[in-house]
């Protein structure tokens, strides 16, 4: 009989709370219970309301017939575009959303179910793993916080996409926040176990443990820290310093194949002030720093390889002032750049790196990245005009003046530019910005031979024409988007060009790098200059990253990168397809041929011994032949772990031994994300 009163009450505690949710819901808002009170619903809904519906039940609630319910969503709306889409609520739903769907319901497998699925829509709206688990652990301790509860914008109109990610999506709290904030906490748990309940998605009781936990954050009886630093750190951080094992592996794992390796706790600074603190009480107590943006790179940047504290910028994320007249702006380190291109468009102008989904640029200037722009606007070098950094003592030191030209003194801005957190921690960047062009086209181009492909950018860079990209598909990665995506791309090696200036200027590059393409044997070439063509030429680039990985289903990656002399690179690329012709080894590739750097993913079985030394050997044969090129064993994803044993062979004992003096003189108690770049 107990059983049953204690249902009856918990489904009037349910009624109630959704209830007042949705009397709580501000005007606009659907909420997810009103959502799902019918299958009509769904069916009937905008595409906005179908993708954060895909995104809950499906990802979300991780149910068993997520593949067959999404083909009858795709049959349903064969126009829909769900990447698009997807993209086009990120960071605005798809991260808000799921992060307090999965945030309150931690007896979800969610994390194995995302890693053993093969559609990866997930992971291409620009969530990552890590940020995705570190958002969910922030919502837990009450620290990451929504005025809408279980609800979502309608995005319609798209100048109201930053309107809501900056005032909406990401409202954070201090340690200090008043009780209503606690209160709407609570309301927003009580509110999503009950949709999830509605939904069938959840049991209650792993929710009912976490709120009665009273501070699982502080928890530390598997830390290895001195019990004094940790009194200091809760003294002075409160429920912004976090000691959990979910934490801990949240930051102890990137995109890399590197085996995990977690921080003994977790700092969330909110000022330069603060992170000058952790330096300073670091530095007393002899325990490494690992700086953390958002958990994207590729080489084990973030792993703390001797445990210690990793300082998360994901509540510094500021822009603290934008300068139309200087065409500069100065940013806190947690912001991504896809973020901050957004707050600039009101401006007019964009900032042009662009690595990969969700970067932060704090880890950017970490790892010196660059991408699909670097042909024309160069690498992250060229575009950062000052920095300041805390050094592992606590003292801020100020790289340059934002002059636009200096001779003074030596130059500290690119001493930490890919220093990879080994020598300071960045606090603050001031980067150049670029105006939006007037006009921007682009075109596609097929050959058979991948070194006509090549040979058609280095002819059209030698022939004066300033295109804004040119990047390169080989035929298996053609197979592998449209195997993922459903298109049906020639599957060729497959040249992509993007065009900007004024109507007249895109015009004329068009057909200039038209007769260079037919020139160099391109089987066919097609460009396009409204949204929505051009849309679909770029998407095979847009989608190549979470593409290859469905030639082989089940497999793990190791995305390598090296760039060569741009002469080079056709003869790099085909020595690297012929060796992987007598290997059971799938690698498909992507170039940024205008800069001679190209990426290999390279498809392995993990639980086969075989295949594990294959893979390792083809990603150690490919830097032996670009260093053998006089090339760089890494063009933009940075050293840290993976490619620390080829820098001597490519830069010479000197320089290296010269790195090592500069991280003992700067950082002589090696605490600053050790392990990385140079062993000292």
């Amino acid at each position: 009989m107990f059983k049953y009163t204690f249902s009856i009450i918990f489904l009037i505690a349910i009624f109630f709370t959704i209830a007042q949710s949705l009397a709580t819901t501000p005007t606009g808002f659907t909420t997810l219970t009103t959502l799902a009170q019918t299958e009509d619903v769904l069916y009937d809904s905008d595409p906005d309301t179908l993708i954060v519906f895909y995104f809950i039940t499906q990802i979300c609630a991780t149910g068993p017939t997520w593949k067959s319910d999404l083909g009858t969503l795709k049959t349903l709306y064969p126009t829909v575009n769900f990447y698009e889409l997807s993209v086009d609520l990120y960071p605005a739903v798809t991260d808000h959303i799921a992060t307090m769907t999965y945030g309150v319901v931690p007896s979800l497998k969610g994390f194995k179910f995302w890693n053993e699925t093969q559609d990866y829509l997930f992971l291409r709206a620009g969530q990552n793993f890590n940020s995705l688990k570190n958002d969910i652990n922030l919502h837990k301790r009450g620290l990451f916080s929504s005025s809408s509860s279980l609800s979502y914008v309608k995005l319609n109109e798209k100048n109201k996409k930053n309107q809501y990610s900056y005032e909406n999506g990401y409202q954070y709290s201090s340690s200090s926040s008043s009780s209503s904030t606690s209160t709407n906490n609570n309301r927003l748990i009580w509110t999503t176990v009950a949709s999830l309940f509605t939904l069938g998605c959840a049991a209650t009781t792993s929710t009912i443990l976490l709120l009665e936990d009273n501070n699982p954050h502080h928890n530390t009886k598997e830390s290895r820290l001195p019990i004094e630093f940790i009194s200091l750190l809760i003294s002075k951080f409160g429920d912004r310093v976090v000691f959990t094992i979910d934490d801990r592996e949240a930051h102890g794992k990137d995109f890399s194949y590197h085996p995990p390796e977690n921080p003994d706790a977790v700092i969330y600074p909110t000022s330069q002030e603060e992170v000058q603190l952790i330096a300073r009480l670091c530095a007393d107590y002899n325990i490494p720093i690992i700086p953390f943006g958002s958990g994207t790179s590729l080489e084990g940047h973030i792993l703390a390889t001797n445990g210690g504290v990793c300082v998360d910028f994901k509540l510094m994320k500021s822009v603290i002032k934008v300068r139309p007249e200087d065409m500069d702006v100065t940013v806190q380190p947690g912001i991504s750049y896809d973020e901050l291109n957004e707050h600039l468009k009101p401006f007019g102008f964009f900032f042009p790196m662009d690595p990969g989904p969700g970067a932060s640029i704090g880890g950017m200037v970490g790892t010196s990245c660059s991408g699909t722009h670097a042909m024309r606007y160069g690498t992250m070098k060229e575009n950062v005009v000052s920095l300041k950094v805390v050094l592992p003592n606590g003292k801020l030191v100020t790289t340059k003046s934002r002059a636009k030209k200096s001779s003074a003194g030596y130059d500290l801005t690119h001493l930490f530019i890919g220093a990879e957190g080994t020598l300071g921690i960045v606090t603050e960047v001031t980067v150049k910005l670029q105006p939006i062009p007037q006009k921007v086209a682009v075109a596609h181009a097929t050959f058979e031979n991948i070194g006509d492909a090549c040979n058609s950018v280095i002819k059209t860079m030698q022939s004066g024409v300033q295109i804004g990209r040119a990047e390169l598909l080989d035929d298996v990665m053609m197979k592998a988007v449209n195997l993922s995506s459903s298109t049906d791309y020639p599957v060729k090696n497959t040249l992509l060009f993007e065009f900007s200036g004024s109507p007249q200027q895109v015009q004329d590059q068009i057909a200039h790098v038209e007769v260079i393409a037919r020139a160099n044997g391109a089987t066919q070439f097609s460009f396009a200059t409204e949204e929505e063509e051009k849309e679909k030429l770029w998407f095979a680039r847009k989608v190549a990253l979470w593409s290859a990985p469905s030639l082989k289903p089940g497999s793990e990656v190791i995305i390598t990168d090296v760039c060569v002399p741009i002469s080079r690179l056709s003869d790099i690329i085909e020595e690297t397809k012929a060796e992987l012709l007598t290997t059971s080894i799938i690698a498909p590739l992507v170039s940024h041929a205008g800069d001679g750097n190209f990426h290999l993913f390279i498809l392995f079985n993990p639980n086969d011994p075989f295949e594990v030394k294959e893979a390792k050997q083809i990603s150690d044969n490919l830097v032996e032949r670009a260093i053998g090129m006089n090339g760089t064993c890494t063009g933009e994803h940075g050293v840290a772990l993976g490619k620390k044993k080829y820098l001597e062979k490519e830069l010479g004992k000197e320089a290296v031994d010269l790195m090592k003096l500069i991280k003992k003189t700067i950082d002589p108690k090696n605490l600053m994300n050790p392990g990385k770049v140079v062993d000292v």
